[in-house]
Formats: C-alpha cells, sequence, structure tokens
C-alpha cells in the first residue's frame, strides 16, 4: 500500500499532471454529520503526500474546512474539492457536508461524481442524514463503499451497523473487512480478500500498514463472513463461480473482479472499518476506491439535448469527443471574483478558451484553470475528460449550465434542488447598507440554490429562505464578516386578510363646497360575502341614468383602493362582494375623483357595519415519518391548531405520510422541532392552501399588536 510508485514520481518530476480517464476516480465522502467525513479526508491527504501535516476538525485546522464558521463550529459547510494520487491514479475528492441544511451540497457533488465513500459512525449506525445522502446517491446511481468509522468507541458495533445498512437503506451491503475488537481493544482489522490481518502503529501517524496473521481466535468467524463475501459475489465472475462450487481456492485476483463488477453495477456496497482519528483503516480506503470504484469510461456516457436540433445525443469521455462540461458549484472569490466549478464530460478545455453557454446561449471566456486544493489554487494550462476543476473569467453562469464547445451545443440533465423550507425577515441597519446588503444577498442566492431572497409584496419585508435555521444561521454570519454588511433580523409576517360575516347597506354623500366647482358624489352600496378564495365582486345596478355611466369605473376604483386596508388591523379585505343599486350626482360638482372617493367612504363604513372577521393564511403540510415517530407528530401539529387530513401507510419504508392544514402562524419554528421529536428522520413540505377564520384569541392578540388596541371583535 503505497502512495507512488517509480511511475508516478517520474511523472511528478516531469511536472505532467495529466492522468487518463482510466486512471482517475471522482469521488465524494458523504455522511451523517459527526461521522468523520472531514477526518477521513484529512488522512487520505496525509497518507497520499497531499498534505505533510494531518489538520484536525476539533482543532478548527482541517485542511477542507476551510470557511471561518466551518472551523469555529467543526462542521463542514460547504463542499470543497481537492485531488490526490494513489496507485499510479489520481483520486477527485469532494467532501460533501453532514447536515441537512447543507444538503443541496451533497446532491450537486454526487451529480458529478462517479463513486461514493458513505461514511458510517459505529456507534451512531445508519443515522438520519446517512438516509437522506444514500438516496441522494441512489438516484444518480453511484456506486459507492462503506466504511464504519470510529470503531474505538465505546459503544461501537460494526456488525450492528451492517445490518442497519440493510434494514434502513435497502442495501446489500458485503464487509470486506472485520474489526479486531473494539472501543477500547480494537487494534487492527482482518482483511477478507487478502486474508490477512492489518494493524497500524501510533508513532508514525498510523503511515506504514502492518500485514499479520489472523487471530486464532477469530478464525470461525472469519471463514464464516469470507464464505459469505464470495457467495455474494459469485454471480459477477464466472471463473469465481466455478471455484467457489467446486470448493477451489481462489485467488485474490478472482476475488477483486467479482467485487470490482458488482459494485460498479450498484448490486453490492463493499464494507470497510476503522478509526480516522486513530489513524487506522484509511490506506485500505484508497485501495478499495482504486480497486472497487468506476473510472470515467465505466459509468454510462453522459446524455444531453442539443439545443438547434432537439435531439438527444451523447457524449463519451474522451478527448477526441466535443467539449461538453457541467458546472455544479458557483464561489465568489474575494481575490479573483467569481470560481465555476465544473466537471468536463468530453473533450478538452485551455485556458484562454471561449467556451458556449448552452443554457443561457451566451459566449464566455476562460480566463483561467486552476485545480482547487480546498480554498488554495494551482494553476491548470488545459483539462481533459473526467476532470473536476475551476474556471475563473466566466460571468453570466449559475448552477446547473452546461457549458460546451460553440460548433457541438449541447444541454446536459441539470440537478434538481429541494425548496426552502424557512424564512426570516431582514432589514439594513441603516439607509447607506440597502445596496450593500442588496449586492450581497445576490451573491449569495447565486452560489447557493437553496437559498432564496424576495420581498412580499403585502408586507414589503426582504424575505430570507432556507433549509433550516442553521442555513440561514450562517448565512446571516456569512452578510456581516465577508460583506461588512449591518443588519437586523426577525420572524417574518403573518399576511392575515379581513372579510365580512354579514350583509350591511350604506347610504353615502360626499359633499364639499370651495370656491368655484365644488364636490358632489352620492352612492348606495350594499356590501356582502361571497366565497372562499373568490376574492372580489362587483355588481351595478344603475338604471335610468340616475349615476351617469362614466362614473361608474371611478365608484368600483374607489371601493378597490378601500380595500387594501381593512378595518381592523389594516390587512387587505377579501372574498367581499359590491352591489351598487342607487345614488346621485350634481351636473356641475360631480366628477370622477368625487365618486372615488365617496366609493371608498361608502365600502368602508359598509364593512364597519357587516361584522369584519379577520382571515388568517393555512399552509398544508405533508410530513414524511418513520412509524416510530408517528404518534409524536401527530400529537405536535394538533398543538398548532392543525387539521389532520389523511395519512397513509408506506409498508415497505417503513414511513407513513400525514397531511395537514397548519396556520402559517404555528409554523415558525417547526423544522427545528420535527428534527427534534423524530431525531431528524423526517421530512416535510409546505405549501399555501386558503385562508381561514382566525378564533376570537388569535384575533385580539394580532389585532391589538397590529393597532396597539383590542380592535373590533369578531361573531364566534
Amino acid at each position: 500500500m503505497r502512495s507512488s510508485s517509480a511511475k508516478l514520481e517520474r511523472r511528478k518530476a516531469a511536472g505532467e499532471c495529466r492522468f487518463s480517464p482510466e486512471e482517475t476516480r471522482n469521488i465524494g465522502i458523504m455522511a451523517h454529520i459527526d461521522a468523520g467525513k472531514t477526518t477521513v479526508t484529512e488522512r487520505v491527504l496525509y497518507y497520499t503526500g497531499r498534505v505533510h501535516r494531518v489538520g484536525e476538525v476539533h482543532d478548527g485546522a482541517a485542511t477542507m474546512d476551510w470557511m471561518e464558521q466551518e472551523q469555529e463550529r467543526g462542521i463542514t459547510i460547504t463542499a470543497a474539492t481537492t485531488t490526490c494520487q494513489w496507485m499510479d491514479h489520481r483520486i477527485n475528492v469532494i467532501d460533501t457536508p453532514g447536515h441537512i441544511d447543507f444538503t443541496a451540497e451533497v446532491e450537486r457533488s454526487l451529480r458529478v461524481l462517479d463513486g461514493a465513500v458513505a461514511v458510517f459512525c459505529a456507534v451512531g449506525g445508519v443515522e438520519p442524514q446517512s438516509e437522506t445522502v444514500w438516496r441522494q446517491a441512489d438516484k444518480y446511481n453511484v456506486p459507492r463503499i462503506a466504511f464504519i468509522n470510529k470503531m474505538d468507541r465505546t459503544g461501537a458495533d460494526f456488525f450492528r451497523t451492517v445490518e442497519m445498512m440493510i434494514e434502513r437503506l435497502g442495501a446489500q451491503p458485503i464487509p470486506i473487512q472485520i474489526p479486531i475488537g473494539s472501543a477500547e481493544n480494537f487494534n487492527g482489522i482482518v482483511d477478507l480478500v487478502k486474508m490477512r490481518a492489518l494493524r497500524w502503529e501510533d508513532h508514525d501517524l498510523g503511515m506504514e500498514v502492518h500485514e499479520v496473521p489472523i487471530p486464532d481466535d477469530m478464525r470461525d468467524v472469519v471463514d464464516e463472513y469470507r464464505s459469505r463475501m464470495l457467495a455474494l459475489i459469485a454471480d459477477w465472475d464466472d471463473d469465481l463461480l466455478v471455484k467457489y462450487l467446486d470448493d477451489e481456492e481462489i485467488s485474490e485476483q478472482n476475488v477483486n473482479d467479482g467485487l470490482r463488477n458488482a459494485t460498479i453495477a450498484g448490486d453490492v456496497v463493499p464494507v470497510l472499518c476503522g478509526a480516522a482519528l486513530k489513524n487506522k483503516g484509511i490506506q485500505p480506503i484508497l485501495d478499495s476506491i482504486v480497486s472497487y470504484l468506476p473510472n470515467p469510461r465505466e459509468v454510462a456516457a453522459v446524455t444531453g439535448v442539443n439545443p438547434q436540433t432537439d435531439v438527444i445525443e451523447e457524449r463519451l469521455p474522451d478527448d477526441s469527443q466535443p467539449f461538453s462540461a457541467l458546472a455544479f458549484k458557483i464561489m465568489t472569490d474575494q481575490h479573483v471574483g467569481k470560481l465555476t466549478f465544473f466537471r468536463v464530460y468530453s473533450g478538452v478545455l485551455a485556458k484562454g478558451t471561449k467556451v458556449y453557454n448552452s443554457s443561457t446561449r451566451k459566449v464566455e471566456r476562460v480566463n483561467r484553470l486552476v485545480q482547487m486544493h480546498a480554498n488554495r489554487r494551482e494553476d491548470r494550462e488545459v483539462v481533459y475528460a473526467g476532470d473536476i476543476v475551476a474556471a475563473i473569467g466566466m460571468q453570466d453562469i449559475t448552477t446547473g449550465d452546461t457549458i460546451c464547445q460553440m460548433n457541438a451545443p449541447i444541454i446536459l440533465e441539470s440537478m434538481d434542488f429541494p425548496e426552502p423550507v424557512i424564512s426570516i425577515a431582514i432589514e439594513p441597519e441603516t439607509t447607506s447598507d440597502i445596496d450593500k446588503m442588496n449586492t450581497a444577498l445576490a451573491r449569495l442566492a447565486e452560489e447557493d440554490p437553496t437559498f432564496r431572497v424576495h420581498q412580499d409584496p403585502e408586507t414589503n419585508q426582504i424575505l430570507l429562505s432556507g433549509m433550516g435555521e442553521l442555513h440561514l444561521e450562517i448565512i446571516m454570519d456569512r452578510l456581516s464578516r465577508e460583506f461588512k454588511v449591518s443588519s437586523n433580523f426577525g420572524p417574518p409576517q403573518v399576511a392575515y386578510r379581513e372579510t365580512v360575516s354579514l350583509h350591511a347597506i350604506v347610504d353615502k354623500r360626499y359633499v364639499r363646497q370651495t370656491g368655484g366647482h365644488g364636490q358632489y358624489g352620492h352612492v348606495c352600496i350594499e356590501v356582502y360575502p361571497i366565497g372562499k378564495g373568490a376574492g372580489f365582486e362587483f355588481v351595478n345596478e344603475i338604471k335610468g341614468g340616475i349615476i351617469p355611466s362614466e362614473y361608474i369605473p371611478a365608484i368600483k376604483k374607489g371601493i378597490e383602493s378601500a380595500m387594501g386596508m381593512g378595518v381592523l388591523a389594516g390587512y387587505p379585505i377579501v372574498d367581499v362582494g359590491v352591489r351598487l343599486f342607487d345614488g346621485s350626482y350634481h351636473p356641475v360638482d360631480s366628477s370622477e375623483m368625487a365618486f372615488s372617493v365617496v366609493g371608498s367612504m361608502a365600502f368602508k363604513e359598509a364593512v364597519k357595519k357587516a361584522n369584519p372577521i379577520l382571515l388568517e393564511p393555512i399552509m398544508k403540510v405533508e410530513v414524511i415519518v418513520p412509524d416510530d415517530y408517528l404518534g409524536k407528530v401527530i400529537g405536535d401539529l394538533n398543538s398548532r391548531r392543525s387539521q389532520i387530513l389523511d395519512t397513509e401507510v408506506r409498508s415497505k419504508s417503513h414511513v407513513q405520510v400525514v397531511k395537514a392544514y397548519v396556520p402559517l402562524s404555528e409554523t415558525f419554528g417547526y423544522v427545528k422541532t420535527l428534527r427534534s421529536l423524530t431525531q431528524g428522520r423526517s421530512t416535510h413540505s409546505m405549501e399555501f392552501s386558503h385562508y381561514s377564520f382566525v378564533p376570537q384569541s388569535i384575533f385580539e392578540e394580532v389585532v391589538s399588536v397590529k393597532t396597539g388596541a383590542e380592535g373590533n371583535k369578531p361573531v364566534t
């Protein structure tokens, strides 16, 4: 197990950085938060010679966690890319976040990767976010290997975690290693492929791997798991199958060939184990990446649509093919401007070249090409099929755009991102911060496709929407630190409505006498409730010209203007009908303005007489929850004044879908509560449904806050 051979050393000495697609692996490290992804990545970089000092997450010194917020909190927030070499191969690595709030980073990374290493905690097993990222990998058909980490922790259970992979993920794990001891007694592994035990020493930070005989007391369990492994992969190698059935000796090459074929097909998941923090078990991960995960030519050729012909075309991972690449991440760098991360699927691209953005139909110039190592950049002159790199110079480009050769356009399949689930309101501390804040928010939204900024047309609040409280907390922190924007944050206001519950008739005159022409308007109107969601209805029953027809639109306009501010708490009035049935005019003093004013005055007076009531927005919420937590989730929904509509059982996956109507005002903080109640294993979606009457107690609270008084009370 050596990080470089004589061939690789000659390459380095010659300054050559090109590897063929067969010698390339594009992989991601993915897992639940705190399973040890970044710790594994740091050891990978150390043992491959990419860094000369092990960076520790708990010290805030991890190479891949380069953001200030990551170092302070000890978590990964943004997917960081790097590259290293092992056994004559180049491995492009993306270290992804584990927190569910940053799931978009995993989504876009998996879209451009060929394989993945799923890290599990030997104590926690298959945790909630492990399930989420596993489903994402399934979505993009990404082959993967599994590493059960933290075997040195109290409570570590390798075999239980393997069983959880079967139960919770529906996977077919194949242990190709089993641990020697666990917790404080963990001191190595048994390699079931080589049939040798492996141990690491503490004095050299696990740099050397020592092969030793298998402990005698483990012979029975080793033989059992070796037999299971061979039985599962026999279908993927004819030579191995024959030898297995005839009980002949099976070579290491036979096992590796069968494992590789089955893993690339996505039918099995090789399982390894170790303790990354104690520098045990990392080199076998690197060996397995090279041995079992696919190179760019072993995955299906990428397909896309020719925007000129609408014909589906294919791009092979070959330098001779037309250039095509997918931009999967945008990042703003204060020194070089916009960085565009992309995966090259076919062809070759040299710096200084013009490329065609087929998604926007614009031409862009690539000023520089860089190989990223976390937040450090190494210049590249040329990039090839299979490379994952970044470009400097492209301006009008966003996540998911395709860049390609100008005379061979193609639009590759983009990626889907979940909709934001939580919002907060923001306002700058001073007017001088407005422009700076808008610029900063635009840049952050450009980087993060799950972060949205919009202004509520009714409350005029600027709302920031994201995937969770931590997500928005990081956004706020970045606004302050990176962009020096001073701002205040708070919960978004609920957009209530007002309506009427009774019929009311008003006879209203508007008379103003000044020098010259006066103002005169007279209307008789009836206000009445109409159907939920109907909005506004205007009925003109004026006959005989008692009000000239040219004044009718002005009356309607005055009424519509008055509907913008209700009589209870100033919220817009909806679901109301107005019948204009009588009135009078003055041949000299009447005007459109006078009738507009009297229409507004009559409407407000009629609404007050028609027993106005307050309406609140109701959201349709759908919660996907494991069976074990159904009671807790329904109980919490009931405490939020919800109306449970339906529960649907999905027996195969042991989850239930709860559908309910929930008042918007009761949904603030729901994301955090739901995750707490279900240990993060539930997901939910939310969309506006309709408006409904506000209960008396809520009505009094809303009106008193809005007006500073008790206000009118609705009929109960």
